[in-house]
């Protein structure tokens, strides 16, 4: 497995339909996967691969010159605790630590909401060395209160 920067605006349409298409207890509302899909073709994305076969990925977003954020990420569920989710994410720091980031961001479920998935990419994002920073519970609806999660990369 390699992890790749991709650059064709197609190719990282394919990986990312392929990959988040398989993960529908994250990204199970279809308007927001597309726009995921959609969206991160335009920004900075890497695969893991094995050989042809894409496994995961990250696309990163800035969101002023001080912080860049995990805009979207996802591993394939036969591939998940297999370390790949943290190859992508160590990728992803190094190009933020090259483009002179100081802080990285993620948003993802907040805690209050009950859903074991999301449990599991806090988790994840805690021990890749986030912080929970706040809660915003309306800007994706009251239903989803989305969760800021910061690390100081410098």
């Amino acid at each position: 497995m390699v992890i790749k920067e991709i650059n064709d605006k197609e190719q990282k349409r394919r990986i990312s339909a392929h990959i988040l298409k398989a993960l529908p207890n994250w990204f199970g509302i279809p308007e927001a996967t597309e726009e995921y899909i959609n969206r991160s073709a335009d920004l900075p994305f890497f695969a893991a691969m094995d050989e042809s076969k894409p496994l995961g990925f990250i696309s990163m977003k800035e969101n002023n010159r001080y912080t860049a954020e995990i805009y979207v990420m996802g591993v394939l569920p036969d591939y998940h605790r297999q370390g790949i989710g943290r190859a992508l994410f160590n990728r992803a720091l190094s190009w933020a630590k090259e483009h002179g980031y100081e802080f990285l961001q993620v948003k993802t479920l907040d805690e209050s909401h009950p859903d074991i998935h999301y449990a599991r990419t806090r988790k994840f994002y805690l021990s890749m060395g986030f912080k929970p920073l706040e809660c915003l519970p309306e800007l994706w609806g009251e239903k989803n209160p989305c969760l800021i999660m910061i690390q100081y990369i410098k």
